[in-house]
């Protein structure tokens, strides 16, 4: 008799679930913390921590931290990473409310907060970066849309762990009992304000509970709401060509450089099958190919993921595969 582990009730539970009662395979981050488990793991995601990893010379140590909160810069990351997987194997969509932190576990839920104009949302941390200057979360473009920082690239914000949602979500993920914490005091209420940057007045204010709250509303859904309110919506034929995180044009350790100057390189092999093997295993994190190149007279196959026109998008690639247990990746500029 096949008996289940932890991971096996809660895959099947999933299961069961997502054929109940999902219309669709991506998560959501207003759905009940139930109905998220079932879709991230309908997509092959997972709850994971991770082990420590150094990235250009700098070590991070994931870990449970539900007291976290700071204050830095955001970024965001969009098309060279859409649709391809994120560090806890869920599909990337830049369309979602999700971002990508450096230790915290994933998932995580956590609260932005834009310090420039006051706009605050509920995201699910799925990925692992930024690795770039020192910044402190890598959020989607939608997420970066709604927190009015998409043309500017990057925003002062607050980040901030909540620990009930995040504890709910990997119950969940887990097959573990739900997390309940009838004992925590009233949340208290934040406003979210949108700022005329012309006449610098404030054109739209609305104020919400930053908890859920029994049956009275649900805060993130209306943090979602109200976000949108606040935030044009985009023409559905968006032709502008939006490259990585960032539309900085000061900084000189991460220019654009000609289209595609950026790659990863996550192995050479002499042996044309091996390399063949690993391009296969690496085509989940970008577009990965096989190349030769004869070095010292002999011929050597490379495997490389790219190209990207910022290194900044091959750092958080790099990371990726550093973390799915390929130590030796490293940037090569071409």
């Amino acid at each position: 008799m096949k008996t289940f582990g932890i991971t096996g009730f809660a895959a099947l539970f999933a299961a069961i679930l997502c054929t109940a009662s999902c219309g669709s395979s991506s998560p959501d981050i207003t759905d009940p913390p139930q109905k998220q488990a079932a879709a991230i793991l309908n997509q092959g995601g997972s709850y994971k921590v991770g082990s420590p990893y150094k990235i250009l010379g700098r070590w991070y140590y994931p870990k449970e931290d539900y007291g976290y909160k700071e204050v830095g810069t955001a970024s965001w990351y969009g098309p060279d990473f859409h649709s391809k997987r994120t560090a806890n194997g869920e599909k990337y969509d830049m369309h979602s409310l999700t971002a990508a932190h450096r230790t915290l576990p994933l998932p995580s839920i956590v609260r932005v907060t834009n310090l420039e104009n006051g706009r605050s949302l509920v995201v699910r941390v799925n990925d692992r970066g930024p690795y770039a200057r020192n910044r402190i979360i890598d959020v989607s473009k939608k997420v970066a849309q709604l927190l009015g920082f998409l043309q500017q690239g990057t925003a002062k914000v607050r980040v901030e762990v909540l620990e009930k949602e995040s504890k709910n979500l990997k119950a969940a993920l887990t097959g573990n009992p739900a997390y309940a914490d009838v004992s925590a005091a009233p949340v208290p209420k934040i406003k979210m304000q949108a700022m005329d940057p012309i006449a610098g007045s404030i054109v739209a204010e609305t104020t919400e509970t930053a908890g859920i709250m029994p049956e009275a509303a649900d805060p993130i859904a209306a943090t979602v709401e109200a976000a949108e309110a606040l935030t044009p919506t985009e023409p559905e034929n968006d032709n502008t060509d939006y490259v990585d995180n960032s539309a900085e044009t000061n900084d000189t350790d991460d220019e654009i450089k000609s289209a595609g100057s950026f790659y990863v390189q996550a192995g050479a092999f002499s042996n044309k099958d091996a390399a063949d093997k690993l391009n296969r295993k690496l085509s989940k994190f970008g577009n990965s190919a096989v190349t030769s190149a004869n070095v010292n007279g002999k011929r050597f196959y490379r495997v490389r993921v790219g190209p990207y026109s910022r290194q900044s998008a091959a750092l958080d690639t790099q990371a990726k595969i550093r973390d799915y247990g390929i130590p030796t990746a490293h940037i090569v500029e071409e």
